[in-house]
């Protein structure tokens, strides 16, 4: 080991606009050993004296901290600052990591083999051939220039994983067309927001410029289900305030919030990135904080105001417990649920094993899946309320499960048949995507509370 050298000081610190970044800023008139040792640790320099460290997987306080024992071990003058000495002994966890069997250290392992993927996509190591969509998964296929190896990769950011290898490229695109030839875009898929905002970390310590908003317009009043989708973050935020008995959890992942209710049978989690008609909410409800899930419903991110307004209102004044339980779907629920439909004189069809309720214009409804129904441990939705050109393509979408509370329904339709709202423009024409989060979960474990994430 050299002995500790002056000619070098590094000093480490959180990013000023990326939570959870790192920066080292070098002083002294010996700065390339220090350059090369932070590089070598996979900081990149942002100017004489800064270095970013900019990961995909979030774990930037993890690896400066060995970094920065590195440096030390070298003779480097280091200094941590407290708020990154903060962020490196605080403790999170993933919300709704599909790994569930894994430990925090395998996880980390994990995420850490994906940013090797995406550090050799980023520096050009590995040539992106095609991408393609599965079910809502990011695939590709890619070659490494050293080895002339090909990879099938699965997954994006945090989560993307070599799944396959060819011995050539033409063998890995001939099955990568096989597999996924209906979705087969050429040359790497876009960035993810995850990926965006690592590279914006790197470039500067700037916040990213506004985007300009459009000129403001007057509102007009219309139905309940055309209204605008308002700010469902402040929704959420003043839901926590009002209701004590519900208690908000930030995981490590910033797009995502979880709120539990006391009693731990009731569990929302907002997806502050989804947008138009991806999951922004997912509503799951337990008999019991160790029971199996008993119902769920999520909420599209383009869902009008008063609808969401309602739901949490409802779920605020009912009893815990009992909205936890729901009851099986009998023919009295469904005409419990749907007579302010048929009150305001919504048209009702039968198509098979759905039952239709929809408006004379066609542009919302509510459709009731009696197969479903019948099968409450299926991924199936029971109810779909939407808005917009049609059921297989809204503008917005609920779906729930089969024992969903009958009076949370039912205060949901009286809103579509007779509440209103305020809509700023016409909405934009809807075009079908694949959402990022499917429209009927697979059953999440019970809501006891999670470790507590960044709060920086």
């Amino acid at each position: 080991m050299t002995s500790p050298s002056s000619d070098a000081y590094v000093r480490l610190d959180a990013h000023p606009t990326h939570t959870s970044a790192v920066t080292a800023t070098i002083t002294g008139p010996q700065r390339e050993p220090a350059r090369a040792a932070l590089t070598a640790h996979g900081f990149e320099a942002l100017d004489d004296d800064t270095l970013v460290l900019a990961r995909i997987d979030h774990e930037e306080p993890y690896w400066a901290e060995k970094a920065a024992q590195a440096l030390t071990a070298d003779g480097f003058t280091t200094e941590i600052t407290p708020r990154l000495r903060e962020a490196m002994e605080e403790e999170w966890t993933w919300a709704n990591y599909p790994m569930r069997w894994c430990t925090r250290t395998e996880i980390r392992e994990v995420s850490n083999e994906a940013q090797k993927i995406h550090d050799d996509i980023r520096h050009g190591r590995l040539i992106i051939h095609a991408h393609a969509d599965d079910s809502g998964t990011t695939v590709a296929i890619g070659t490494y220039r050293d080895s002339g190896k090909s990879v099938y990769l699965h997954g994006e950011n945090h989560l993307r994983q070599i799944a396959d290898t060819f011995d050539s490229p033409a063998k890995a695109l001939t099955a990568f067309e096989r597999l996924h030839g209906h979705t087969m875009r050429p040359g790497p898929a876009p960035m993810t927001d995850t990926e965006r905002a690592a590279t914006q970390a790197r470039t500067s310590l700037d916040p990213p410029a506004p985007e300009p908003q459009p000129p403001a317009q007057e509102p007009e009043i219309v139905p309940a289900y055309a209204a605008d989708a308002g700010d469902h973050e402040t929704l959420l935020h003043d839901f926590l305030n009002e209701n004590g008995d519900w208690e908000k959890y930030r995981t490590w992942d910033d797009n995502t919030t979880i709120a539990n209710h006391e009693s731990l049978t009731l569990r929302a989690l907002l997806d502050h990135d989804a947008e138009a008609c991806d999951t922004k909410w997912t509503f799951a409800a337990y008999e019991s904080p160790v029971s199996d899930r008993m119902w769920h419903m999520t909420i599209a991110a383009a869902t009008p105001a008063p609808i969401l307004n309602t739901l949490l209102t409802v779920i605020a004044a009912g009893d815990a417990w009992e909205t936890a339980v729901g009851s099986p779907v009998i023919e009295k629920t469904v005409t419990a649920v749907t007579r302010p439909l048929t009150d305001a004189g919504w048209t009702h069809t039968v198509d098979g094993r759905w039952l239709r309720w929809q408006t004379a214009q066609d542009d919302a409804g509510v459709q009731f899946d009696a197969f479903a129904a019948q099968t409450p441990h299926s991924t199936l939705s029971t109810w779909t309320i939407w808005a917009g050109p049609n059921i297989n393509h809204p503008a917005w979408a609920i779906h729930a499960s089969a024992h969903t509370p009958a009076s949370l329904l039912a205060h949901l339709a009286e809103e579509l048949a007779h509440g209103t709202g305020t809509r700023r423009s016409s909405p934009p024409h809807t075009t079908h995507r694949t959402s990022r989060i499917t429209a009927t979960p697979p059953p999440a474990v019970p809501p006891t509370a999670p470790a507590a994430g960044p709060r920086r």
